[in-house]
């Protein structure tokens, strides 16, 4: 079981406010780790630190992506290494067709793997078999990306792409954010379809109810900028249960 991400005493900032605070983190290949934590705690700056946000600073630690050193990385490497962020409030691009976003942006990551471009046959046909998974009306393809887009279509568009992209490492910010339950059971069973035992996936959530579909084999809780405690999925029922005040006694 391979590496994939190595974090080590990670300080971020953001307009010289420290958010992380000495956060590490392992994720190895074939892991579900679900990431909680009270708001302000640091959850959505990691996500933004990992795929290279400009906005967060790092001022400390280490960031290993495959043995590579991850913060040496524009952001658009990460993502051609492998890398992708489902965001919490996915944008509308108008004027940007999905199916040339889409093309663009798969073809980018074959011509770093030294392979050819995909013809627009294949590409097509890829494009119909994902956007089964997460049961994307075909229309919304020919539209401008997440324009006029629903909540709930968008969070699906989000995760299409990422079945197209075929990541090694996906983190999952708050996807589950505004989904009503039908949303939220499809946009998990596509999350669980595209497991496998050589890619990982970070959930980042404050609900115990996503995990009921996406199940974790970790689940960590961030408090004041860095991970407090960690345990198996049984964790997430207790904080569902006690909320978070008992780890913050804890840690204080």
């Amino acid at each position: 079981m391979a590496n994939i991400l190595n974090i080590e005493n990670l300080h971020a900032n953001v307009d010289g406010k420290e958010i992380l605070n000495g956060l590490n983190l392992q994720v190895n290949e074939g892991e579900i780790h679900a990431i909680m934590g009270p708001n302000g705690a640091g959850k959505s700056t990691l996500a933004s630190v990992l795929v290279g946000n400009p906005n967060f600073e790092v001022t400390e630690g280490e960031v290993n992506f495959y043995g590579k050193n991850l913060l040496d990385m524009e952001p658009e490497e990460r993502a051609r290494e492998g890398m992708f962020l489902s965001f919490q409030y996915p944008v509308e691009i108008p004027g940007v067709s999905m199916t040339n976003f889409m093309r663009t942006a798969l073809n980018e990551v074959r011509k770093h793997k030294g392979l050819e471009a995909v013809s627009a046959s294949d590409f097509l046909k890829l494009m119909r078999e994902k956007r089964e998974l997460v049961e994307l009306d075909s229309s919304l393809a020919s539209r401008s990306v997440n324009e006029g887009f629903s909540g709930g279509e968008k969070k699906r568009n989000e995760i299409f792409q990422m079945a197209m992209l075929d990541p090694k490492l996906a983190i999952l910010d708050e996807t589950d954010s505004g989904l009503d339950i039908d949303a939220l059971r499809i946009v998990a069973s596509g999350v669980n379809k595209l497991r496998r035992p050589d890619n990982a996936t970070i959930v980042i959530t404050h609900y115990q109810r996503l995990l009921d579909y996406i199940k974790p084999d970790f689940v960590h809780v961030l408090y004041k900028g860095r991970i407090v405690k960690s345990s198996g999925p049984e964790l997430a029922l207790e904080l569902e249960e006690k909320g978070y005040d008992w780890i913050i006694k804890e840690f204080q």
